[in-house]
């Protein structure tokens, strides 16, 4: 079902502009966000975040998609701003710039997207969600976060999906090679084609040619002949390195590749840990969440998990991650994101976990 879709269904019919994009939020979906807030309302604060945001900051801590979709705009006094392409960062800029305590924040409102390849995606909807910021607990903030969503979306019927990316950043970690390596890597996390290209070149797979310092080649571009020497000096050092270990290329392999229910996956990645002796802190930190979503009456046992799950949702996304479909469409996605906490409080961070729900894409449910 695509985003549009339900708007069709609504009793106001939705104004198209000029290029065919859907430009108003009807009625039926505003309905929708309400009761969706309401049902994540019990315990949380209710809050609010501005429409026009400072774009400087911010966009280079949304990650490359929502960077490229974000609309921007140049203030002759202010400098560069843009509309809110979604609550989370905000909020949590906000909580760590008052040096708040454990809070829970509930929100509903509009956000907006360039939609450039699909010109059918309204660039203008409405997000709800809930944010947990600064819990003592990640396992059960965790679980009290996707718990939280999971009865919101009830009426809806839709299919649940999780992942943990801290399992991946872990594995990275873990792995025997060079420290300039194993940044590249975790630099990656969130780009699945370009860490499979580091993969391939680390463990030898896929060699790479070496340019010649001496060519006597014209510079071009912005760097300098320094700069030029200290690159080419970085890359002989990379491939004077020895290849990542077989038997740690291949965890790696198998852990991006599990897909399993949640029970079942936990018991493979124990297998996986053999290899990768530093996974072992991050499939702790899984099982105390498997255990907590128990205790919150979800069936773990019929939870798909796949721990690369959420690579290409939001960059900031650095642990547990969640996401809700019904009829093919994502209606709503989460994840924790205590890095990006730290990157606001300067270094301070805080445990961080939230979730929003597209309302739009939802039916009549509910």
């Amino acid at each position: 079902m695509s985003a549009g879709s339900s708007a069709g269904r609504d009793a106001t019919p939705v104004v198209p502009d000029r290029a065919g994009r859907a430009s108003v939020i009807s009625p039926a979906e505003r309905a929708r966000a309400a009761a969706l807030l309401e049902r994540l309302a019990p315990g949380a604060t209710r809050a609010e975040a501005p429409i026009l945001l400072p774009a400087g900051p911010l966009l280079d801590l949304y990650g490359e998609d929502i960077r490229l979709r974000a609309f921007t705009t140049d203030d002759p006094l202010r400098g560069e701003a843009m509309l809110r392409p979604d609550f989370t960062v905000p909020l949590a800029q906000a909580h760590m710039e008052r040096g708040a305590g454990a809070a829970r924040y509930v929100y509903a409102g509009e956000v907006f997207r360039r939609q450039e390849a699909d010109a059918a995606q309204p660039r203008e909807y409405l997000q709800v969600g809930l944010e947990s910021l600064g819990a003592p607990d990640p396992a059960a903030a965790d679980a009290d976060v996707f718990a939280a969503l999971a009865g919101a979306l009830a009426p809806w019927d839709a299919a649940a999906e999780a992942g943990d990316l801290g399992l991946l950043i872990a594995a990275v970690e873990a792995l025997d090679t060079t420290p300039a390596r194993r940044a590249a890597l975790r630099r990656h996390v969130w780009r699945p084609r370009r860490f499979r290209r580091l993969m391939d070149r680390f463990t030898g797979r896929a060699p790479r040619a070496l340019p010649d310092p001496a060519a006597d080649a014209p510079l071009l571009g912005l760097r300098g002949a320094g700069e030029i020497a200290a690159r080419h000096a970085a890359l002989r050092e990379d491939a004077a390195a020895p290849p990542i270990p077989a038997a740690q290329a291949q965890a790696v392999e198998a852990l991006l590749d599990l897909a399993a229910p949640m029970p079942e996956a936990l018991a493979a990645l124990r297998c996986l840990a053999a290899p990768l002796p530093g996974l072992q802190g991050a499939l702790g930190r899984a099982e105390r969440r498997a255990a907590a979503l128990t205790a919150r009456g979800v069936d773990v046992a019929a939870l798909p998990f796949a721990p690369a799950k959420g690579r290409s949702a939001m960059e900031y996304y650095d642990g547990f991650t969640f996401t809700w479909r019904l009829q093919g469409a994502v209606v709503a996605t989460g994840g924790r994101y205590d890095a990006l906490t730290a990157r606001l409080g300067g270094g301070r961070g805080v445990p961080a976990v939230g979730g929003v729900v597209r309302p739009g894409r939802l039916g009549d449910g509910g």
